[in-house]
Parts: C-alpha cells; sequence; structure tokens
C-alpha cells in the first residue's frame, strides 16, 4: 500500500496501474462472534468504540464489472453506526443472504465486516469488462450496489429486487485502505475539494437529491415551503441547500443556537430552534401530545406568513412524525427514510386521509440521480458539511460522536491519506467557494 499511496502523493496516477496490489490491507471491521456483546443494553449506551476494530484483512478477488480502490479518505454515517451496535439487526445476515446469491458473491460472507459506505479515492485495478474508468482515476463512489439481473430494476435500480447499499449490505466498504465497487458506483472526484472533503457528501448528498429534488420523491419545485427537520444534520444540511438552490423555502429546525446559525450561514431564514420553543411531541415513551403537533404548526406559519409546509423532509421517525403528518398542508408530501429516532412510527391518520396528503417513501438514489447529485457538489453549487476529521484508528470514536449526536454536518475519515488539506486539483475553483466549503468546520 505504500508504494500506491506514494504514487498517489507525487500525482504519478498513470503508474499506479503498474504497481502490485497488496494481498492485505487495513480495515474498520466489526466481528460476527460479537454481535451479542450489547444485549441488554439500552440503544442509546451502546458504544461504537468496543465493537469497530482496526484490522488487517485479505484483499478480494476483483470480479467483473467491479474495481479496487485505494481509499484516500471515507465519512460515517447512520448505517456505520447501526452496524457498529448490531441494531435493528446484525449486518452479518445481510452478507450471509447476498452470498448465497452466487460463487462470486460467496465473498462477501465472511466473519467479519468492512463498513462504510462513502470514499474518496483513486482506482488501482478494475475487472473484466469495465471500459469507463481505468486505473489512476480520481473517484468518489456512492453506494448503491445493484446486479441488475431482474427487469424491476431498469426503469429505476433502486427497485431491483437485488439491491443493497454498499458497505452496510456488503462486505469490502469504505473505512479502509482499499475498497470493492461495482464500477457504476464510480463518479468524478471534484477536483476542487480535499480527499476527506470529497469523501464525505455521497451517501448523504445522494439521498437528499432523490427524497427532496427528484421524481422519485418529493419533486420540490420552486416556492414550496419545506419543513427540514435535523436541518443543520449530515443528511438535512444538504436538503437545505437543494431547497435553497432550487427556489423553495425552507423551514429548518434544529435543536441549538449554534445549528441555527449554521443554517443562516447556509442562507436559510426561517429557523426553529426546538429545543429553545421546548416542543416535546411526546408526553411519556407511549403518547403523543397533539398540542405540541398545533404548536409546532403555528410557529411555521408565523414565520412563513402563514403557509403550511407542502413538503416534509423527515428523517428522525419515530419521534417527529406524527407532527410532520399533522403540519403538512392539505394536499402535501412527507417524504421519509432513515428514522434516526425510532421506526415504528405512530401517526393519526385523520390528518392524512382527510387532508389528501402523501407519504413517500425514499432510500438513497440511483445511479443517475447520485450522478446529478456529485455534479451539483463539482461545479460548487451544493457544498460539504464536514465539521471534524478523525484518522482510521480512531473510527470508533468518529462514530460514538454520530451516535450521540455531538456531531455537526458530516464527520470525516482519513484512509491512506497521511494529513488533512491533501487532493485539490484546482485551486482557483476552491478559492471561490472556499468560506461556503469551511461553514462547518470546527462548530
Amino acid at each position: 500500500m505504500q508504494k500506491i499511496l506514494d504514487a498517489i502523493l507525487a500525482e504519478q496516477f498513470d503508474a499506479v496501474a503498474e504497481l502490485p496490489v497488496p494481498e492485505s490491507y487495513r480495515a474498520i471491521t466489526v466481528h460476527e462472534d460479537e454481535t451479542g456483546m450489547f444485549d441488554g443494553i439500552a440503544t442509546r449506551d451502546k458504544d461504537p468504540r468496543k465493537s469497530l476494530h482496526l484490522d488487517e484483512v485479505a484483499t478480494p478477488e476483483l470480479g467483473p464489472g467491479e474495481a479496487l480502490v485505494a481509499v484516500m479518505a471515507s465519512a460515517i454515517n447512520y448505517n456505520t453506526v447501526w452496524t457498529s451496535i448490531f441494531e435493528p439487526v446484525s449486518t452479518f445476515g445481510f452478507l450471509k443472504r447476498y452470498g448465497k446469491e452466487s460463487p462470486l458473491a460467496k465473498r462477501h460472507d465472511l466473519p467479519y465486516h468492512v463498513v462504510g459506505s462513502d470514499l474518496a479515492g483513486v482506482v488501482v485495478r478494475t475487472g473484466a469488462g469495465v471500459n469507463a474508468w481505468k486505473p489512476g482515476d480520481r473517484v468518489v463512489a456512492h453506494c448503491l450496489s445493484v446486479e441488475l439481473e431482474s427487469p424491476d430494476g431498469h426503469n429505476d435500480t433502486m427497485m431491483d429486487p437485488q439491491q443493497r447499499i454498499w458497505g452496510f449490505e456488503t462486505n469490502f466498504g469504505g473505512l479502509a485502505h482499499l475498497a470493492l465497487v461495482k464500477s457504476n458506483q464510480l463518479m468524478p472526484k471534484p477536483e476542487h475539494l480535499t480527499w476527506e472533503e470529497a469523501a464525505s457528501p455521497g451517501l448523504v448528498n445522494s439521498t437528499a437529491y432523490r427524497q427532496l429534488v427528484s421524481r422519485n420523491g418529493a419533486d420540490m419545485k420552486q416556492g414550496d415551503v419545506v419543513l427540514i427537520w435535523g436541518a443543520s444534520g449530515g443528511l438535512g444540511s444538504y436538503a437545505t441547500q437543494f431547497a435553497l438552490n432550487g427556489g423553495a423555502i425552507p423551514v429548518c429546525v434544529v435543536s441549538s443556537p449554534e445549528k441555527a446559525e449554521i443554517c443562516r450561514k447556509m442562507g436559510a431564514d426561517l429557523v426553529i430552534d426546538r429545543n429553545a420553543e421546548g416542543f416535546k411531541f411526546w408526553k411519556d415513551e407511549k403518547t403523543q401530545d397533539p398540542k405540541e403537533w398545533k404548536r409546532l404548526g403555528a410557529k411555521i406559519r408565523e414565520l412563513t406568513g402563514g403557509d403550511d409546509p407542502d413538503i416534509v423532509f423527515e428523517h428522525p421517525g419515530r419521534e417527529t412524525f406524527g407532527a410532520s403528518i399533522y403540519v403538512a398542508r392539505k394536499g402535501g408530501t412527507i417524504v421519509t427514510c432513515a428514522s434516526t429516532s425510532g421506526y415504528m412510527h405512530e401517526y393519526d391518520n385523520r390528518y392524512l386521509w382527510m387532508n389528501l396528503k402523501r407519504i413517500v417513501g425514499s432510500h438513497f438514489a440511483n445511479y443517475r440521480e447520485a450522478w446529478e447529485a456529485n455534479k451539483l457538489v463539482d461545479k460548487g453549487l451544493v457544498h460539504p458539511t464536514l465539521s471534524r476529521v478523525y484518522p482510521l484508528a480512531d473510527t470508533g470514536q468518529a462514530a460514538y460522536d454520530v451516535h450521540q449526536n455531538m456531531h455537526q454536518g458530516k464527520v470525516g475519515v482519513l484512509a491512506l491519506a497521511p494529513e488533512e488539506g491533501l487532493g485539490v486539483t484546482n485551486p482557483e475553483r476552491r478559492a471561490q467557494h472556499l468560506d461556503a466549503i469551511n461553514r462547518f468546520r470546527g462548530v
């Protein structure tokens, strides 16, 4: 790996093809024999620092249509947190099912799981049938892994029955020195960004694009009022940018003055600090408080001049879903993914049914949507929301920060990159957007 890294740091990208691929590499893993380590412990008290390991693992066989990528940087997503605490299920079930698909898929069924669903790096090798990419290409990867052997996925690859999230439902993910991806996961690395900045948008940027902008999601239009939960977080910060870029009116819900200020720096004028306002949507663990839904609706109308949200951008799930259904305008759309506060949603169906509202489920993005979302980053129209970066050895702490909501935006991880700030090949474009790129830093 050192020779590959030396070539990348020297910007001798063409030389990468001539260098041998190591038989093993360093990677962040969870272990199958530890899946019960948190049994009986409350979700919030489960500690990723105990379950995420830095191991030396064997380099997987490269199959047709695949690529090996030297990973310079990666990032933490909630799916890494879920993997690390073995909730809602152990990911080894995903790997076992995938391993039954074909002799080549059997590679993924191992007693360890290399995690991570983001990367920025350099292609090291490509498999048979790969023509669009070659060793030495600087790339980022989206996390949709599909087989496309069924007709169901050919209109929208997210509908493929073998659709999986790379690094979560497959092995050999991005929190490592090498990663195995399908070639149709690769996209050009934005030239004005560092490795760690380029790695951070992948999953959340594409997810927010499909959820809010795409026809497969809310199909946002100019003038729409969009309520965005967690508007300064990893997912919500991109939704806020898309709303502003698309001529919509974001109403940003956050939980602190610092997070409110981030939203204002992004250009959002309408911000609700839910803690300062004292919103409590649940009286107790089993009982919601409709009066609080109504109070939230009144606050939104106060800010918008009387308008209810055309779209509610939902991802907290159980904690907020009843309120989201209530506050959406008649005929409005609640578009939902993730459910970071719980998957079992409860709401009063009268407010949905009698007011002709729609709930739209959204999950990651297809290749076209991911490519379009990455193109916006490349053009400097959408910016990374990276707040802090850890070395690979401290991935457990990075995941712990996200699990405990101690972070803003995205938390990055350096893989092969020896330090932050490397990988920029278009300094002129970077200079134009430097303030926006650094907006989340140190917050």
